[in-house]
């Protein structure tokens, strides 16, 4: 398998610049050897290592990334960590009854090893909390979402609770919203800081991390795959992808993957009178009672207090967005944010960024052994944060020869659905991607 090129995020990983100085693990240099090799260090390929040392405490766990810890998509994620059923495709988030059942439990179960990650680690509050979170209703048609959803919830047993305006603008200091539908079982990260101490948390138990060193080949030779980087070369009986819809660069996947950007913009740091005359909570975030539209959150701690916005979506199969579309979709952030708090008008956007997301037209993951001793753990449908800490656990206990009712809820997912042949796939999931912004209305 040759790789010939890297997926591309434009713009800086933003939570990163708010923290102190990383740890510099080093790239791959020379002839290494390993009883596991993972390729991908976010969330899946963080969660298999731990599961792995935890499975296997006396084999030698090697990780591989790409670039440096929490600078690819885990670092530009927006640091929701959902339990329940939050599907892209639909109009209220919900599906079908059994199958949203089932990825609830994983996305719990993924919740509850991260948050024994976070405590083994010694990884501050700010890292990861379980706060729950809310959609948020801009609009008469929002408010219908929710309470479409807020039917499913209840069709399937899930606590929940449906806010009036007051009850939001209490939360954001904002009286945009009309209504939201809160539920509690979320976890909200600051993603850079919960992943840059899980791979020191892991470094500490023996996984060998190497940063800067992206494979450029995989091969399969005497029962052994050896992974080449433009600095070395390491061997192991079994490796495991978890670089979501860079599996298709490897050649697995192909036309079964969707790729697509988000795009988002973080404040800089609002000064004292700017927090007095907002007021609200100092830490909330929502979901949009649409799909298509504005992800806020704002966050207070390291870095200052500061909001972010996060909106718009490009369909780009190349694996490639540039800083064109970060500016342009940025003026639309600035709108996003200037309508909803218009009390603080003079704060201007420190950063922005683009980063990937790999869906399936089918919802479902790319997971399992998809050759001798390689595994994926790979396609999170928009849920980056629990899914792939889920898919990671459980493909570390497949490739170990474990069992567990979660793996069976996990095995039992269908493989992705085929595309369409391009253009066509280009042309309608742009088409239903701007109609769907177009359509969202204030929700945007």
């Amino acid at each position: 398998m040759k790789v010939t090129r890297l997926p591309v995020d434009p713009g800086p990983p933003a939570w990163n610049l708010l923290l102190p100085t990383q740890t510099q693990y080093p790239a791959l240099a020379g002839n290494k050897t390993a009883d596991w090799l993972i390729i991908g260090a976010g969330f899946a390929g963080l969660a298999a290592a731990r599961r792995l040392k935890q499975l296997c405490p006396q084999d030698t766990v090697a990780l591989l990334e790409a670039r440096r810890v929490a600078h690819g998509p885990t670092g530009r994620n927006s640091g929701f960590m959902i339990d329940l059923p939050h599907n892209l495709a639909s109009d209220d988030y919900g599906g079908e009854l059994e199958r949203d059942a089932r990825h609830a439990r994983l996305n719990r179960a993924a919740i509850d090893f991260a948050a024994d990650a976070a405590l083994d680690y010694g990884l501050a509050d700010e890292a990861f909390v379980r706060s729950g979170k809310t959609n948020a209703a801009a609009t008469e048609k929002g408010l219908d979402h929710n309470k479409s959803y807020s039917a499913h919830l209840t069709k399937l047993g899930e606590p929940h609770e449906l806010l009036d305006g007051a009850q939001m603008r209490e939360m954001t200091g904002t009286s945009y919203y009309l209504g939201g539908l809160h539920t509690p079982g979320p976890a909200m990260i600051q993603p850079a800081l919960f992943v840059r101490g899980m791979a020191d948390g892991l470094a500490g138990t023996g996984v060998d991390i190497y940063e800067n060193s992206p494979v450029t080949s995989l091969k399969r030779d005497a029962g052994s795959w050896t992974a080449r980087t433009t600095g070395g070369r390491i061997s192991a009986a079994n490796v495991v992808l978890t670089v979501n819809g860079h599996a298709e660069s490897f050649g697995f996947f192909n036309r079964r993957l969707i790729h697509i950007y988000l795009y988002a913009s973080m404040t800089r740091p609002l000064t004292p009178d700017e927090v007095k005359t907002l007021g609200g909570a100092p830490r909330w975030a929502v979901t949009p009672a649409d799909p298509l539209g504005s992800t806020i959150r704002r966050i207070s701690g390291t870095g200052g207090d500061r909001i972010i916005v996060r909106n718009r979506v490009t369909y780009n199969p190349g694996r490639c967005a540039n800083e064109n579309a970060v500016q342009a979709f940025g003026r639309s952030q600035d709108r996003s944010f200037a309508r909803r708090f218009p009390m603080i008008s003079g704060v201007t956007m420190e950063h922005r960024w683009g980063g990937q997301l790999c869906l399936s037209r089918n919802d479902a993951p790319a997971f399992g052994e998809i050759d001798k001793g390689l595994y994926a753990a790979c396609c999170q449908n928009g849920l980056g944060v629990a899914k792939g800490t889920a898919s990671g656990m459980l493909i570390a206990e497949l490739a170990a020869g474990k069992t567990s009712p979660l793996l069976d809820d996990m095995l039992a997912e269908p493989a992705p659905s085929r595309l369409p042949p391009e253009p066509l796939a280009w042309l309608g999931a742009t088409a239903t991607m701007r109609w769907g912004e177009f359509t969202a209305g204030r929700e945007l």
